[in-house]
Formats: structure tokens, sequence, C-alpha cells
């Protein structure tokens, strides 16, 4: 065992956190520690490195086990230092070694002494055996695979966000390579890429980790255990988080019957007991039945002790079919480009997720969007009876400080009533006298809940969301999803979280070479379809390289022979084997097909591209019989192109596979 906790309870106060908790954590297990927020998850984390002592119990660590703790407290560390140096910081002893290599090299210039000589090949050896020679390699590739260019490894840390900061204080953790490694939300301060790295990377990961986290899909890759904090209690399942979920479910309603049948059985003793307490001769009976019910080991109600009110949203007008349009918008900052002549639109019930890489320019584009970030060149266009809505992290700074946090949701003019207020404020992590606080005493996590809140109550049409499940523990994440699939307006977020964007979003926008490239279709469905193409572009490639093969052998063997055995073996050894004859028609028939349909795809985008222009056409829009006729058309010309645009791809793989075939 590594550490753990022996019949631990811990109060704050009068509030208990856990109550004669146990708990073990077993060399190589990668944990889930979960709860709704406030349950005491961090403080767990904070008892087993020792920052605070149990109210009873105790809690075990090994005397050699060495644990690394990422949290948000670290973050108060600042340094002139580059990054590069910061993360070199985990090899400590190395780093030390190679002053003292150096100074006693100077030594041995200047003596030539055998026992300075001996100190120096000493020093040597250790080096290479804590693997020395690899560490600026090492710490460069964890760096990197964090989302670091090569260009920002030698800038100083303190120039960097609190979110980059975090990044570099995790590869320092993992460099560490400790016998068991705390985390603490780690992919808050992370894009989709480096999360990908990460569960990569722990997945090799030769110690122990506990991760708490609100992100699903993390824990369903990342963990073989579940401990969930609930009702002061420890409850371990074996397996991911999908099958805590399951197993949960299961326990609550085994649970449930047993409360029940015991129940049952206290009423009819209860009875019992009324009926001969009066009675002289039944008394002792009676007696018996209350000492029997006072020893009784009740068993808890297994109601779940959530908040469950729903959050609902009230859109006031209807826009027109097209919210908002950028036609060849472009935005740099100095030589960083962002987009470059970039054209897209949102339509009316759009629910778009805006995904990919940090520094890709997704808050860039959100914020042009919204009409809060100027551009180069182009224009951005809103569409007819638009109310929008945009949440960031920025828009904590328009909170009013003076004001109570159910003062500050009353100024938002949604028409709800306190108590529906208080409840929405619930939802979002504010029970009870919370919502009393004033603004200017919250955390800047608690000041994010409040504008999201703000944003939620606002009426708004269309939603500009970034990153709004950021302070949000999984159940209201939930109940933020059940309620902007009910929305009826539309949608365009930001977000790392995959299990959100699997449930909200139903299209996909990614920045590729500057410019906005759209995926019709869910999160699955884009990954799906990006494993697709990955696919072809590497089976394309293999085939490149397999046609350029026999070439160049030739050229390089130079075989000149003109005897009949020569020519034999040159032919069987680097020639491409005979094309098929049917599959060389079939292939020129699908490449044919393939010119075809991306010839009719342009002149449909051109139509459709008229009939947006006749749909925003103020003498079209007020006739409503033009305005229908415009309508029907664009609608089918849109459910051609999507019927065309999936043909288009199959024959692309069509012709992939017939090339690989006729070439093999």
């Amino acid at each position: 065992m590594l550490a753990g906790f022996q019949n631990v309870t811990f109060e704050f106060g009068a509030r208990a956190i856990v109550e004669d908790a146990t708990w073990h954590i077993q060399p190589g297990e990668r944990i889930g520690l979960i709860g709704y927020n406030g349950t005491g998850k961090s403080t767990l984390l904070k008892l087993l490195v020792g920052e605070y002592q149990p109210s009873a119990g105790t809690v075990e660590r090994s005397r050699s086990t060495s644990i690394g703790y990422l949290h948000q407290d670290l973050l108060s560390f600042d340094t002139n230092d580059s990054i590069l140096q910061v993360a070199l910081g985990a090899f400590e002893r190395v780093l030390q070694l190679e002053k003292e290599i150096e100074e006693i090299g100077k030594e041995l210039e200047k003596t030539g002494d055998e026992k300075t000589l001996l100190e120096y090949t000493d020093r040597l050896h250790e080096l290479e055996t804590l693997g020395g020679y690899n560490i600026h390699h090492k710490t460069e590739e964890v760096l990197q695979g964090l989302g670091f260019s090569n260009a920002e490894l030698q800038k100083p840390y303190k120039q960097f966000s609190g979110g980059w900061r975090m990044r570099v204080l995790l590869a320092k953790m993992i460099l560490q390579q400790p016998d068991l490694l705390l985390l603490d939300e780690p992919t808050n301060h992370l894009d989709l890429p480096s999360i990908e790295w990460l569960e990569k990377y722990l997945l090799h990961y030769q110690g122990s980790v506990v991760i708490v986290s609100h992100d699903k899909y993390f824990l369903n890759r990342m963990v073989t255990k579940i401990v969930e904090v609930y009702q002061q209690q420890l409850h371990i399942y074996t397996g991911n988080y999908d099958y805590y979920e399951k197993e949960k479910a299961i326990r609550i309603e085994m649970q449930q019957k047993a409360y029940e049948n015991q129940q049952d059985y206290i009423r009819q003793n209860e009875r019992l007991i009324e009926r001969f307490r009066a009675k002289a001769s039944k008394a002792a009976m009676a007696q018996s039945l209350m000492k029997k019910l006072d020893k009784l080991e009740r068993i808890e109600d297994a109601e779940l002790v959530r908040p469950n009110i729903r959050i609902n949203f009230r859109v006031d007008k209807t826009p027109g079919r097209v919210l908002v349009e950028l036609h060849n918008v472009s935005k740099a900052f100095g030589e960083n480009v962002i987009i470059e002549n970039s054209s897209v639109e949102i339509d009316r019930g759009d629910k778009i997720a805006l995904i990919g890489a940090n520094g890709k320019g997704k808050s860039t584009l959100l914020r042009i969007i919204a009409g809060v970030e100027s551009f180069t060149n182009g224009e951005r266009k809103w569409g007819h009876n638009v109310e929008e809505s945009f949440y960031a992290q920025h828009q904590l700074e328009a909170l009013n400080i003076n004001n109570t946090i159910i003062d500050e949701m009353k100024e938002c003019g949604s028409q709800m009533t306190e108590l529906e207020l208080r409840g929405l404020l619930g939802c979002f992590l504010f029970s009870g006298d919370d919502s009393d606080k004033k603004i200017k005493i919250l955390s800047g996590g608690e000041k994010a809940r409040v504008a999201l809140a703000k944003t939620i109550v606002s009426k708004a049409n269309f939603l500009m969301l970034d990153e709004p499940t950021n302070h949000l523990d999984m159940h209201s994440c939930d109940l933020l999803i059940e309620a902007l699939n009910k929305y009826e307006g539309s949608i365009i977020l930001v977000s790392h979280d995959r299990y959100f964007v699997a449930k909200t979003a139903n299209k996909i926008w990614e920045i590729v070479d500057h410019q906005i490239k759209e995926f019709k279709g869910g999160y699955e469905e884009w990954v799906a379809w990006k494993e697709r193409m990955a696919k072809a572009e590497a089976e394309r490639k293999k085939l490149e390289a397999g046609s350029q093969k026999p070439e160049s052998k030739t050229a390089k063997t130079g075989q000149n022979s003109s005897s009949p055995a020569a020519e034999k073996k040159q032919t069987e050894t680097t020639s491409p084997a005979p094309i098929n004859k049917e599959f060389k028609k079939e292939l020129q028939k699908q490449q044919r097909l393939f010119q075809q349909l991306e010839e009719r795809i342009a002149k449909l985008k051109e139509e459709q591209q008229k009939l947006e222009a006749a749909l925003s056409d103020p003498s079209v829009y007020s006739d409503k019989t033009k305005f229908l006729e415009a309508e029907t058309a664009y609608k089918k010309a849109s459910a051609e192109l999507v019927s065309l645009n999936s043909d288009y791809e199959k024959a692309f793989e069509k012709i992939v596979e017939l090339e690989e075939k006729a070439a093999g």
C-alpha cells in the first residue's frame, strides 16, 4: 500500500467531511475521486499529503512513497526562469551533479590530481545511471505534448497565464515520476490535443494516479477505480465512470428496497407496541419489542441528495433563418494569423461546437462573432431579430461587485420570481444563503458561475459560450446539457469537455489552415470521420511510397542485363503487379464520378448563395409567398448538398480502396 485512510474522520468546525472512512491506494492504481461540489474531494487530497490532520483515525503513508500533488494553489509560484528551466527542476539531483562535474572539471584542468579524477568519473557514472544525458530531450517532449511550441520553451515562466503555468507545473510533476500522483482538475487547463496526450502518457505511467475531474470522457479512459464522496462516506467501485454509474443505480435500488422493507418492519412493530403497552399482561412483550427496535441498525433512505431543479430557457423572439454571417473575414495578431478570407454563417437551430488546440483562435473567433473583437478585413452581419448573450471569462468584469448574487440575477430582467432565481442558482452550486453573498467576496470560479447563470436567464435566442463547464461539477454539467438540448435558440460554444460537446452540438467547427471548416454532425461522428480521413491519407501516402520504390530501386541497382533470366528477375523484384483491367475500368469510373460530384457541389453552392441572398432581401421576406418559395428551394438545395457531400466522401474512399488493390 502506498497511502490511504484507516477509519478517518475529518471535520471543519461542526461539519463532517468524512466519517470513519477507510481507503487504501495500491501500486499501479488509477483512481477517479468524484462527488458533488463541496463534498470535500480536494480536502481528501490535502489529508493524503499531510496538509490537514484527521479528527480521528490515521492517514497512512509509506515512508518511501513519493507524492506529487497538482492543485490551484500552486499558481502563487512565480519566477523569471524559462519554462524549460522550471520543468527541468524535476531533475534536482541531475542538475546538482551537472554543477559539481563542471566545478570538478575546472579543478582537474588545473591540478590533474588522481583523487579529483576519481571524483570526476564517479559523478559522470552517477549522471549516466540517472539518465542525466536525456533530461533535456524528455522535458522538451513532455512540454510539447502539453501544447508548448519549441520557440516558447525559453520564454520566462512569469509571461504565461495561469492555465499555461499550470501545464508547466504538471510537466514538472510527471517528470519527477512520483509513486503517487494526485491531480485536482488537470483538464481544466488543457485543450483537446493536450488532454489526449496526457491520457496516453498516464496510461503508461508506472506509479499510481488519483484524479479529481468532472470530465467523464477523461475518467472513462483513464481510471480503473472510482471513489465517491457521498453523505460523509467513501463508496468504492472497481471500474471506470460508466461502470460506476450503472453500479450506483443498482446499489441505490437495492438500498431503497432494504430501507422500505425495514420501514415496514418498524411500523408493524410500533403498532404492536402501541397495542400491547396499555395491557398489563402484554407490557413485558411491548418492552422487549421496544428494546429490539432500539438495537436495530437503521438503513439510510437511498434517495439521492442533489440539486434537481431544471434550468428552463425563455426565448422571447424568433430570429430570421440566418443569425450571423462572416464574409471574407481576416484576423491576425502581428504575424500570428488566426483566420484569412474565411466565410461562414450560423443558421437558426444550429448548436455549434468550436473545437481544436489552444492558440488556433477559437475564443478570438467567438469574440468576432459576438462583435467585441475587431478584424483586419471582411464583413460581419447580424441577422433579423437576433438577441444574443455572450458568456466568457472576461464577462466577470461586468458584474457589479457591490451586489449580492440574487440582486445581480434580478437585474437581468428575466421576469423570474426570486424563488425561481434561487432555484436556478442552486443548479450553479449556490445553495441556501449563498445567494445572499456579495459578488466582491466570491472566488474567480464562483464569479464565473454567476456570469453563466446570468447568460442562461437572459431570454436570448442566440448564446455564445466560452468554456461554460470549467467551474461546474458533473451534475451541474448534466443539468446544463439537458437545458441546452431543450433550448429553442441557437448556440455556438467553445469547450474542451468532450462529453459536453458530444451531448450538445449538432455541428462541429474547426480552424484549419486559417479557414473555418464545418462538419455537419455531432462530435462522435466527427471523430469517426477524422479517423477515416487520416486512414485514407495514410493509405494514399503508402501507395505513393510504393509506386516510387521500384523506380528508385532500379536506379540504384542499375541492372542493364539483356538476358531473359535477368529481365524476368528484375520484373519480379522491382515492377509493380500489372493492373487488373476490371479494377482499372472501375477506378476510371469512380474518378469520373468524383469529378462530376465536385462540379455539382460547386454549382449547388452557388445556387445556395443566390437563395441566401434572396432570403435576406426585404422584398422577399416581407412577401410571405415569395419567402416560403425561397425557403423551400433553399432547404431542398441544402438537403441535396448534404447528400452530395456524403457521395463525394464515399467516392473518395472507393478511389483509395481501388488504387490500393490495383497497386497490390
